[in-house]
């Protein structure tokens, strides 16, 4: 099987030849390919060899295309920031007061110039690597994780608790319609998977009851988008998401990208009979911090826990730091590939 089968095949909860491996890795191929974010974020072509190199060194089987996390805010109107070594990022809103909604200008998101470099670099992949590697594209954040950016994270906290339904369901569709524009776009390029971010949507920023209500009915207009286009799609949450396990299988996602925070007997019992397992190595303290024998360890603990499921692809939980060490990464591949 080459790697575009292996990870299609966990998808559909069919068995593999070897585990699959897709890697969260974006910050590492740019440091290790030489150029600084900055350069990177600009490039579509730079985007698209620090992966093809990724690839050629550390040989797994699914790319998943990441730029930052605040492309689409950006794409919105919300100020960003562009270190040159590192990923963009804002600090304030653009949304003064909830009510301003009514205000704002439709999202036309393909006008950004940083949108059209991410579509621009998954395309390149693509076409580079046809149907031999798995392409997911992430398509940043989801609706819920925008309006918060849109509105500063500690606003929008209290707006979850004391603002109206009218004016929450107004920002949440504005931001739904955004991340929907992104997602129709990306689908054009040919890629295999979308997927979307909504970490401030977990427990450990909102309650479960909050999350059914503000985060997971607009995550699912998002899946139902990319299923309509013939997508598959993976939802990402930060933190332990214990509680909110069957809460988002209702969503309709295919995979779920969890942190190591949330227990792993917890996600095989809750979810391994219906929806692919993407996760869940510490990419901290274990993957960047820790040595090849700690990464070992946890690697068979992550691998034994869900040896009994077809539907689990290896990554780290969440974004790996550029200075993960090379042999730490290595460690974690070929101890999945060896694995029986």
């Amino acid at each position: 099987m080459n790697g575009y089968e292996r990870i299609n095949a966990a998808l559909k909860g069919e068995k593999t030849d070897k585990v699959p491996v897709m890697l969260h890795n974006f910050m590492m191929a740019a440091k290790e390919h030489g150029i600084s974010m900055e350069q990177y974020r600009n490039s579509p072509k730079l985007i698209a060899e620090c992966f093809i190199a990724s690839v050629d060194k550390y040989k797994f089987d699914g790319i998943l295309v990441d730029v930052d996390t605040v492309t689409l805010a950006g794409a919105v109107g919300v100020p960003v920031d562009f270190p040159v070594n590192e990923p963009a990022r804002t600090h304030i809103g653009n949304l003064e007061n909830l009510e301003d909604i009514v205000n704002l200008k439709p999202a036309k998101v393909e006008d950004y110039k940083y949108i059209q470099v991410w579509l621009e670099a998954v395309r390149l992949l693509k076409d580079y690597y046809k149907n031999d590697l798995y392409i997911r594209a992430n398509c940043d954040q989801a609706p819920f994780s925008l309006a918060s950016m849109m509105r500063g994270a500690q606003n929008w906290m209290l707006d979850s608790m004391m603002g109206s339904d009218e004016q929450l369901e107004s920002l949440l569709v504005y931001c739904t319609d955004a991340c929907s524009q992104f997602v129709k776009l990306m689908v054009q390029t040919g890629c295999d998977m979308i997927s979307n971010g909504d970490s401030p949507a977990g427990p450990e920023m909102i309650s479960p009851e909050m999350y059914l209500k503000l985060a997971m009915p607009y995550e699912k207009r998002i899946v139902d988008v990319a299923h309509d286009a013939g997508v598959a799609y993976t939802l990402h949450i930060c933190g332990n998401t214990d509680v909110i396990l069957e809460h988002m299988l209702l969503t309709g996602a295919d995979a779920f990208e969890l942190d190591y925070k949330t227990d792993i007997f917890k996600i095989f019992n809750t979810i391994s009979n219906t929806t692919t397992f993407i996760g869940n190595i510490d990419p901290s303290g274990v993957l960047a911090l820790g040595t090849a024998d700690s990464v070992q360890k946890k690697t068979i603990e992550l691998l034994t826990a869900y040896q009994n499921s077809n539907r689990f692809i290896l990554n780290a939980g969440c974004a790996l730091p550029s200075t993960t060490p090379p042999e730490n990464l290595k460690m974690m591949i070929d101890t999945a590939r060896n694995f029986r």
